[in-house]
């Protein structure tokens, strides 16, 4: 048996997790009623990476800048700019979109019991509250605002600690990060017990009354994959941006495809950035800062959804409401929760824009709902992916920049 395990761990993670795929889809098609019990490696799965996320952050941040080292350079001013760039031209993507594809819906009740924000001024009265939040109630809650922030004020003031008190903070980041490890070798089990979960549970025929409006935001996802991030890329590290793309895109947004947590993901991105040889001081704060902020496929949802209700109701949207649209996506989608489902309760917020009553905008999140098996799923795996794809673009553009100058 043991030699079987190590076989086993010597296969790459993304063929081990394929295997994982094709065994939670022959389960669910052939023995769903039998095999229920695989869906609790799912649910194990997922809120272990949950658990462990928020403290990973804390002390990684704590431990990157306490023993960060003056007048070394970081990317964090490069990838903030990747970040609001790349949401704000996916919220652009799903407007054109639904310019050339108008979608109608068929509205029906439902969602009620979810309260959505009113307006851009509460989003910002609650990531201010966030940002002050008490930092056991931040950890408890997987407050990525709260967290990031008490670990930059710990981490600025640890950087006179002694450098014992510094080996303490390191020791401790490297032990979370090996547990963070061996949860990410369990993702083969976890993602057989999603898949299994999803197909059981759902089916597909949930989705087909709503083919055209999923068929337009998956397409202007993977668009916003493919193409318009690549071109970002392209731009700030002038080479092929392809390979990195689909490693991200393979590495990180499979497992976000069905953890559907972009907070879930942030151990998974974490890993990922070590293997790129990326620079621990810029990851381990724009990584869990992107689950938070970075939210392309958020803004997708919320403009292609926003404009299929405005096209429903009749409402005329010109050019200038289209652009102001694009940036209320692209800040509403920064205030998404990163959780299933979370830009889904912004879209009200952007429906508002346009006059669209709330009891009309919560049927809309109520359509959103119904489709969210892979709406959610492929919006999560852009959103997540993109923070590793905008860290490395950085880190490479800083390189290139650096051998240029030399």
């Amino acid at each position: 048996m043991k030699n079987i395990l190590l076989k086993w761990n010597q296969i790459s993670l993304v063929k081990r997790i394929l295997v994982g795929i094709i065994i939670g889809v022959l389960l669910a098609l052939t023995i769903p009623d039998a095999a229920q019990w695989v869906s609790i490696f799912g649910s194990l799965f997922v809120g272990a990476l949950k658990a462990v996320a928020p403290i990973l952050v804390l002390f990684l941040v704590m431990h990157a800048i306490s023993s960060h080292k003056s007048g070394k350079q970081t990317n964090m001013k490069t990838i903030l700019i990747l970040y609001g760039l790349g949401t704000f031209l996916a919220g652009a993507v799903g407007v054109l979109a639904s310019y050339i594809f108008p979608i109608n819906l068929s509205l029906s009740t439902g969602a009620e019991d979810v309260t959505p924000p009113g307006g851009i001024v509460e989003v910002l009265e609650t990531l201010l509250f966030n940002i002050v939040d008490n930092p056991v109630n931040a950890i408890m809650n997987a407050n990525y605002i709260g967290i990031l922030v008490w670990a930059i004020l710990l981490g600025l003031v640890l950087k006179k600690a002694a450098d014992s008190t510094k080996t303490m903070i390191a020791n401790f980041s490297t032990a979370i990060t090996t547990i963070v490890k061996w949860v990410i070798d369990l993702a083969p089990l976890g993602i057989m017990g999603l898949v299994f979960d999803a197909i059981a549970t759902n089916g597909l025929s949930a989705l087909l009354e709503y083919g055209q409006l999923l068929g337009l935001l998956l397409g202007c996802m993977f668009f916003v994959a493919l193409v318009v991030n690549p071109m970002i890329v392209f731009f700030y590290t002038r080479q092929n941006p392809y390979p990195l793309v689909f490693r991200v895109l393979r590495e990180s947004g499979i497992t976000a495809f069905f953890t559907r947590s972009s907070a879930a993901n942030i151990p998974v991105n974490l890993s990922l950035c070590e293997k790129l040889g990326l620079d621990e001081d810029t990851y381990s704060v724009s990584i869990p800062l992107g689950a938070t902020i970075n939210m392309a496929g958020a803004a997708v949802t919320i403009s292609v959804l926003t404009l299929a209700t405005a096209h429903t109701l009749g409402i005329n949207v010109d050019i200038w409401t289209a652009i102001i649209l694009m940036v209320v996506a692209a800040i509403s989608a920064a205030g998404a929760s990163g959780v299933a489902g979370g830009s889904l309760l912004l879209i009200p917020l952007a429906c508002s824009l346009l006059g669209i009553p709330n009891e009309i905008a919560m049927q809309v999140v109520a359509v959103g709902f119904i489709i969210g098996v892979l709406q959610d799923s492929c919006e999560t795996a852009l959103n997540s992916s993109t923070d590793v794809l905008f860290t490395a673009a950085a880190d490479i553009a800083k390189e290139r920049k650096e051998n240029a100058a030399a």
